[in-house]
């Protein structure tokens, strides 16, 4: 006996691609803001619109009825009347096809041709399918409940959102396409508490609980699948699907109970384990609990061995004359950080090249070589060359300058915007040695090293972690941080594997340069020793 298959209707996603995956961006949903605002003044024009033609049939309304009482009165008499006769005459002909015509004019054209315009901007499927992971993909990393999302209780908000049943119904039900049951009940259960609590919603709890009695049935809790079935049918005793797993669900206790023999009890084992699901990430854990401030291995006697000082540059004219800040973020590897080292109009003036071009950020592909989209990476990114503008050549001649590398075979400046939920698993900015090919195209070698300003501030998240070592460098609006990823003898540092944590709370604006070997030989001689 196998449990009845007839799930709760799915809604079917649209399989074409993703235009622009709105949520990776907090740029360009601030343009779908202006559009929704566009498309509301439009919505009210056509209100008005409505609302003085209603008002013009009422007088026309008003004006019948007073004529029609007075008519009625004394019908023979009204009549009697040459000039009421002629004007009877004339409003059964005209009049009332006017009355007519007016009651049969649309007055939503404007707005329809305004919403037709604008909808080939609006978000898909996938987007919103996006922007639900992202969601979920915060709850998982910095640990929150269904009920803290759900009320808007995050830290560093400033305009506090919440959601409604339908809203946590949704988010379960995406899950549940993606046989998540594990978070289809985290938030199917949400939905049922805030139906429960007595909140006005549309949504049906028979519908709420089918997903989530089969989403608890998948990960194994049996006992809870009947109670919730149980449930559902005291709301609804005729629900066909509801009755055949009551009586799936009591056959397999009882057979469990009974365990007769050992094939009848791997009859019963879950389809999946309770909790959340396994990904691709083997330092799924360290990453996350660094994310969120937890494991961090920096001890106090290490810390003491990390200063700050000025810098000159490596005696560069400019620097020399006037010194940065340069402050000691980890020990091994290093990372440096460079404080108030781009300026509020610099910063704005890279924004305002890049958004224009923004667009889904890539990763190499160790197998191709060639540059794809990949979930690990939500981001959107702009490169940009020193020759389009005067700001851009002056910040790579102040990379050079600071790093002492030459930059002429550095790769193009990478502008890039991580908004909702945007991240950039751990990863490693050089190519190993089973990635040959991973930057043969550019001809200039493996990257030795890693530049990243910091281009906004971020309320909550968005730090970057080193999980090998237990670091986290946190954003801060105007500084950069620089490391090697490759030692001096030309081979890689592993430890120097790293992430960009998700945007839990705001935006996140970086830019970066990816300095690589040739041209270095003299600047940063070979070692020896692997290790150096």
């Amino acid at each position: 006996m196998k449990i009845l298959k007839v799930l709760p209707l799915l809604v079917l996603f649209s399989s074409c691609q993703a235009r622009t995956d709105f949520f990776t961006s907090i740029g360009h949903m601030t343009d779908l803001l202006n559009t929704e605002k566009d498309l509301l003044t439009s919505l009210k024009d056509y209100i008005k619109a409505e609302e003085l033609k209603l008002e013009q049939i009422k007088k026309w309304a008003e004006k019948f009825d007073s004529l029609s009482e007075t008519a009625t009165k004394d019908p023979e008499g009204f009549l009697g009347h040459p000039v009421n006769a002629f004007k009877l005459m004339k409003r059964l002909n005209t009049e009332w096809q006017d009355l007519e015509n007016l009651v049969l004019k649309d007055m939503s054209d404007g707005f329809i041709s305004n919403l037709t315009l604008q909808r080939q901007y609006f978000p898909n499927d996938e987007d919103q399918t996006g922007a639900a992971r992202a969601l979920i993909r915060l709850q998982d990393t910095y640990n929150l409940d269904t009920e803290t999302i759900s009320r808007g209780n995050l830290p560093g908000v400033n305009n506090k959102a919440t959601l409604t049943a339908e809203d946590c119904f949704e988010l379960g039900k995406i899950s549940y396409t993606e046989a998540d049951y594990y978070h289809t009940e985290l938030w199917m259960e949400q939905a049922l508490r805030q139906l429960d609590s007595g909140e006005v919603s549309s949504l049906d709890k028979v519908l709420v609980l089918d997903y989530l009695s089969y989403a608890v049935y998948q990960q194994g809790d049996l006992e809870k699948a009947l109670m919730l079935t149980k449930r559902l049918l005291e709301l609804d005793p005729e629900h066909q699907r509801g009755n055949g797993n009551l009586k799936y669900f009591e056959y397999i206790m009882t057979k469990e109970a009974n365990k007769s023999s050992s094939s009848d009890s791997e009859a019963v084992q879950p389809k999946t384990k309770k909790g959340r699901p396994k990904d691709h990430l083997p330092e799924r854990q360290k990453y996350e609990m660094l994310c969120r401030g937890e494991g961090v291995k920096m001890t106090p006697r290490r810390q003491k061995k990390l200063f700050c000082r000025y810098h000159d540059g490596n005696k560069s004219p400019v620097f020399i004359l006037s010194p940065t800040k340069q402050e000691d973020e980890w020990d091994k590897p290093r990372i440096v950080r460079y404080h108030d080292i781009i300026s509020d109009d610099e910063i704005e003036k890279v924004k305002q090249i890049a958004k224009p071009r923004l667009r889904r950020a890539t990763v190499h592909d160790p197998v191709t070589g060639q540059l794809t989209t990949a979930q690990y990476r939500v981001s959107k990114s702009a490169w940009l060359s020193g020759y389009e503008d005067p700001v851009i050549a002056r910040i790579n001649q102040r990379i050079q300058e600071l790093t002492g590398l030459d930059v002429s075979t550095a790769e193009e400046l990478q502008v890039a915007n991580y908004g909702v939920g945007g991240q950039y698993e751990p990863h490693f900015d050089f190519g190993r040695k089973d990635e040959p090919d991973a930057f043969k195209e550019l001809g200039t070698g493996n990257r030795i090293a890693t530049w990243l300003f910091y281009m906004s501030d971020v309320p909550a998240g968005g730090a970057t972690v080193f999980p090998e070592v237990g670091a986290a460098v946190y954003p801060k609006k105007g500084t950069a941080v620089f490391w090697y990823n490759l030692f001096e003898s030309g081979e890689g540092d592993y430890s120097t594997r790293h992430a960009a944590c998700p945007v839990l709370v705001g935006s996140k604006w970086v830019s970066n340069k990816w300095i690589h070997e040739r041209g270095q030989e003299f600047r940063r001689p070979c070692k020896l020793s692997e290790l150096e």
